[in-house]
């Protein structure tokens, strides 16, 4: 027989009673559950979570309250994992999948719908391609809310007014730009390579095709590399579409301008888009023309998971959406190249003998009779032949210079030894930011006023490598009746006049001159090519040739370096797509992109080998590596045919998957990577 539970002693009664009465007035009050919306209540929610194993929709109740801000692409918040987290309304539906009670929706953030259908499907497919999650591709897409530009109406859609004849005479140098310029007119979606001229205005001719787009009731969505070109292709659409058509969407413009433009685009009251990388993924309505100018350019490439390239959005959105396609520059690059070889594009180029007559390049000591009046052409810097240039060009107009590093001098070197110049702190490079200025190191700013060679004990620095206001002052003593401008770095000149003048530039800080330069040289080739990269000698063509396509009609070109290189001559001949295509079938024999697809895994060598054993690899993968890339990271580099691409891409986000819901060690996983 058990014992029975003996009473509390009277005196702990009163405190009890308090006790229970206080646990009583603590417990939540019972309430009636909120009704449900009538029509769709159930939501799906994206919810805003790095975690890779719950990148996709969950269900929430719509309560009656929220059904009318609750509409699809709105931003919400929802309880999620014991958290109120932010999420966007995928969709609204009349019932769930899951079989428990679902909890309702916490609040509606903005009922404004800034994810649209087109968008958050784009954002699934590259969260897939890219082995990614969508929230992390949507952080990318839609720019923060700024609650009072949101509450403000977007300007009225003005109408415009579409001359085909005008985009037609624009583009009547370019054979096959007729056919392309006549089928997006008709509301088609042609694709196209195109090859820019030398001194070609390429800012207006982008124009145009946005005008046609816009003339057939399309939009149009035209991405640059940076600032500069934004700018310069932001006048050209004003110049051809007049005022109030367009929309500049850059992350310099201030969260308010850029939420405003972002608006006045997902609401359709504008359908023109130009800007940088981010503004591949506008919301534009009945988009009819994606492009993308200078598509080698890395700034392309974004630097924040997933990595995703604005190229390649903007080609998927081409195919989902049943738009246009163009993709140009002065240069070609190999990706550019292999949408021609498989057909999927087509080519917009001059015919050879218009660019022969369009512009005069050539190479430094690249003949007998130049070396005869020069022998040391292939040596110097400065050769007799590029004075020459300089001033012939001056008697025209200005003239520019490129050379690749910028500051003073860009690299020391032991000045009896020629070993290299090395901070005693840090043993970062040590460098003469400006002229008269003690050798400075590069990595940590420690000023080496008492520097002796570590070899040879030798006080004494040369440069080997001079920066471009070492070169301006050389310059502005061997013309001083011209002005010097400088240009890079923290100092960019956007444009110049139509007037005599030596500009000296790094590249990408080229500024536009009026009317375009009489003469361009480029200085230190070698140096261009001395990068130790997969894509050295493509990406030094493509900045020469952004260089000179900065040329005025009938003007020169010369380079200094050795004329027998392969990049040179492709300069020479103004052949960038000669140049991508042996680069491409190269590539090929080599196993390397775009002939193949590549990943690489990084990050701390336990977590990259389980990674590995994690990895389900498509027939005839390649695990190059491990090779270490810094003190406590080690990186893998895994390669398959092409045609395995999407197979590998789902096999990586499957591990990221894995290691997410198993809380293990997070890994770097990047595909297709503009560089090694």
């Amino acid at each position: 027989m058990s014992e029975r539970a003996q009473p509390p002693p009277p005196e702990t009664l009163p405190g009890l009673r308090a006790t229970v009465r206080a646990s009583r007035a603590r417990r939540p009050a019972r309430t009636t559950p909120e009704p449900l919306a009538e029509v769709d209540p159930v939501a799906r929610v994206l919810v805003d979570t790095p975690l890779a194993h719950l990148d996709r929709t969950f269900d929430y109740a719509v309560p009656a309250s929220l059904a009318e801000g609750a509409v699809a692409g709105a931003r919400v918040k929802v309880r999620f994992a014991g958290k109120d987290l932010a999420g966007f309304v995928v969709s609204r539906v009349a019932a769930s999948d899951h079989t428990g009670a679902l909890s309702p929706l916490r609040k509606v953030v903005s009922s404004e719908p800034v994810l649209s259908p087109a968008v958050a499907h784009l954002a699934e497919t590259l969260a897939e391609r890219y082995a990614g999650t969508r929230a992390d591709v949507l952080r990318l897409a839609v720019p923060p809310r700024h609650a009072t530009t949101e509450k403000q109406p977007s300007p009225p859609e003005g109408r415009v007014t579409v001359d085909p004849a005008a985009a037609a005479e624009a583009w009547a140098a370019y054979p096959t730009a007729g056919a392309f310029l006549d089928h997006l007119g008709a509301g088609g979606a042609p694709r196209a390579v195109w090859s820019a001229a030398p001194g070609a205005d390429w800012p207006r001719l982008l124009a145009h095709a946005a005008a046609v787009a816009l003339g057939g009731g399309r939009g149009s969505v035209l991405v640059v590399p940076d600032r500069r070109d934004v700018v310069r292709l932001d006048a050209a659409l004003t110049d051809v579409l007049g005022e109030g058509h367009h929309v500049v969407l850059t992350a310099g413009a201030g969260p308010a301008r850029r939420y405003r433009e972002f608006l006045a685009v997902s609401r359709g009251t504008r359908r023109v888009v130009v800007g940088t990388r981010a503004a591949a993924f506008a919301p534009v309505a009945d988009l009819g023309l994606v492009a993308i100018w200078d598509d080698g350019d890395d700034l392309h490439a974004e630097p924040r998971a997933p990595y995703p390239h604005a190229r390649e959005t903007l080609l998927t959105r081409a195919v989902h959406e049943g738009a246009a396609a163009l993709v140009g520059g002065f240069s070609r690059s190999v990706e550019a190249e292999q949408l021609l070889a498989t057909g999927w594009a087509h080519e917009l180029a001059l015919p050879r003998e218009v660019l022969r007559a369009a512009v005069t390049v050539s190479v430094t000591g690249d003949s007998d009779l130049a070396l005869e009046r020069d022998p040391l052409a292939r040596a110097s810097r400065l050769p007799r032949q590029a004075y020459d240039a300089l001033g012939a060009g001056l008697a025209r107009g200005p003239v520019l210079v490129q050379t690749p590093r910028q500051g003073y001098a860009a690299s020391l070197a032991c000045e009896r030894c020629r070993t290299p110049a090395r901070c005693d702190l840090c043993a970062g490079p040590l460098v003469v930011p400006r002229r008269a200025a003690p050798p400075t190191c590069r990595w940590c700013g420690t000023v080496a006023d008492s520097w002796s060679c570590r070899a040879c004990g030798h006080r004494g620095l040369r440069a080997p490598v001079v920066g471009e206001r070492r070169t301006a002052e050389e310059l502005g003593r061997a013309f001083p009746a011209v002005p010097v401008v400088a240009s890079g770095g923290d100092h960019v000149v956007e444009s110049v006049a139509a007037r005599p003048a030596i500009v000296v530039a790094t590249p990408g800080a080229e500024p536009v001159a009026d009317g375009g330069y009489s003469a361009v040289l480029v200085l230190d080739t070698w140096l261009a090519l001395a990068r130790a990269d997969l894509r050295t000698d493509e990406e030094a063509l493509r900045r020469w040739l952004n260089a000179a396509g900065l040329v005025a009609p009938g003007g020169t070109v010369v380079a200094v370096g050795d004329p027998s290189h392969p990049a040179l001559q492709a300069l020479v001949r103004w052949d960038p797509d000669g140049h991508a295509r042996r680069e491409t079938e190269a590539r090929a024999e080599a196993h390397l992109p775009p002939a193949s697809r590549l990943a690489t895994v990084t990050g701390p060598p336990g977590a990259v080998d389980d990674a590995l054993t994690l990895l389900d690899l498509p027939p005839g993968a390649e695990v190059l590596g491990p090779v270490p890339v810094d003190d406590d990271a080690y990186r893998v580099v895994v390669r398959v045919l092409r045609a395995s691409g999407p197979s590998l891409s789902r096999a990586l986000g499957e591990v990221q998957r894995v290691r997410s819901a198993r809380k293990l060690d997070a890994v770097r996983i990047q595909v297709d990577p503009v560089t090694l």
